[in-house]
């Protein structure tokens, strides 16, 4: 498992969001770095966004979920195209959980464990 990782919910349907595309960007000299990526599995989990056993530099983070594509598939009016989770983290290897709870017309995140 990779030091970040996230799980998005689809609270308009109480059911986990498969294949969504996201990635992992670094802010490195005031320009984004892509340093992973993944798409969600059946479970609407994402584990390998880096390389497992990589311990990640402290600083600014942002993870990119294309929302527009999960809800284009699935019919859905596409309101928010994308929801962007920018963050910080600490040089010390512990574990950031980022997931994402989605719906059509808005998303929310916190820290997860």
């Amino acid at each position: 498992m990779s030091q970040i990782t996230s799980h998005i919910l689809d609270i308009s349907r109480g059911a986990p969001a498969r294949d969504v595309a996201i990635t992992l960007s670094h802010l490195v000299d005031e320009q984004w770095q892509v340093i992973g990526s993944g798409q969600t599995d059946d479970d609407g989990r994402v584990t390998k966004l880096c390389q497992p056993g990589v311990v990640l530099a402290a600083g600014t983070y942002q993870m990119h979920f294309d929302t527009a594509a999960y809800f284009s598939r699935l019919g859905d009016p596409v309101f928010y195209p994308w929801a962007d989770v920018i963050f910080n983290i600490e040089a010390d290897g512990q574990h950031y959980h980022i997931p994402l709870l989605l719906s059509p017309f808005g998303h929310s995140t916190y820290r997860g464990s």
